[in-house]
């Protein structure tokens, strides 16, 4: 899917003509849109196909006078009744008059400027609206990193009230996500530091500052989420520590049941032998062996009660 956005007299979203400082975001794109837009604006193949590989590494690249940014944003994915929050390559493409994205998924942080959540940006100032995207990219990990820590919280009130495997598993499922966050977070800082250091991007004095604090977001999100792992990775240790203990207290209380059960049916297997000369082998003899089972099975009670057993 191919969506236009065109400056001039006035912005205007969805258009149908690409013309100059135009921004062009590709959403999953045919062969078909591909070439178009590689026609259309004389861009290269390989860099409108580097962010539909899942596991394209992040990277700037400068070939033909044209510059690849691949960063990795945030996404949420319905999962089993729950959300599993993964990443997923953004390529920015900038030629001398236009500015191309290409993603795998539909994505908020392109939505945002579209839906005008995003106030001021303008096309014909590149590097600032390249800059915008990426300050808004860093903000969406810190929204999506705050809704993990609220579902982890939730997901161990649930635990504290019952052990059950869901709830185990959507732990799982966040501490899979934070990990997933933390690398991709990690490549992109060292995207930021490499636009910092060199002249990829052509800034001014505010568009360096608008970079710095791209970078502070980016350098806090990845602290949160450092936080965040270590914090659910100690509640996942913790939780295990309690089901294996709980299962010994129970292991525990079925063998000393056990015990105490095997008592009566050990003495009432010997007064069931069928053999003669046994102690009260009469017709009264039934009241004394349950008798004499009983005290038995009173006394071990009492011991393993002592030895806290129960």
């Amino acid at each position: 899917m191919i969506k236009i956005v065109n400056t001039g007299a006035g912005r205007v979203f969805d258009s149908e003509v690409i013309g100059t400082g135009s921004w062009v975001h590709l959403t999953d794109p045919t062969n078909e849109e591909l070439e178009s837009i590689s026609e259309k604006l004389d861009v290269r193949m390989d860099f409108l196909r580097a962010a539909l590989d899942e596991e394209e590494t992040v990277r700037i690249e400068n070939e033909d006078g044209q510059r690849l940014i691949l960063v990795d944003i945030p996404v949420v994915e319905p999962q089993h009744n729950a959300f599993l929050y993964n990443t997923l390559p953004l390529g920015i493409i900038l030629t001398k008059d236009n500015v191309v994205t290409v993603c795998l998924e539909e994505t908020n942080i392109v939505e945002d400027f579209w839906n005008g959540r995003v106030k001021n940006f303008d096309l014909d100032a590149q590097t600032r609206f390249i800059l915008q995207i990426l300050y808004r990219n860093a903000k969406k990990y810190l929204q999506y990193l705050r809704q993990i820590d609220k579902a982890s919280t939730q997901v161990e009130d649930a635990l504290h009230r019952s052990m059950k495997n869901r709830e185990l598993i959507q732990m799982l499922r966040l501490e899979k996500s934070l990990v997933f966050f933390s690398t991709s977070l990690k490549s992109n800082e060292m995207v930021l530091e490499k636009i910092m250091k060199t002249r990829f991007l052509q800034r001014t004095e505010d568009e360096t500052d608008l970079l710095e604090d791209v970078i502070i977001e980016n350098k806090q999100a990845i602290e949160m989420c450092t936080i965040y792992r270590d914090i659910l990775s100690g509640t996942m240790d913790a939780f295990a520590s309690v089901i294996s203990n709980n299962l010994n207290i129970v292991m525990k209380l079925l063998a000393s049941i056990t015990i105490v059960l095997s008592i009566p049916t050990m003495i009432a297997s010997f007064w069931g032998m069928n053999v003669a000369d046994l102690p009260f082998n009469t017709g009264f003899g039934f009241w004394p062996v349950v008798g004499i089972a009983g005290v038995a099975t009173g006394i071990a009670t009492v011991i393993l009660w002592r030895k806290k057993m129960f």
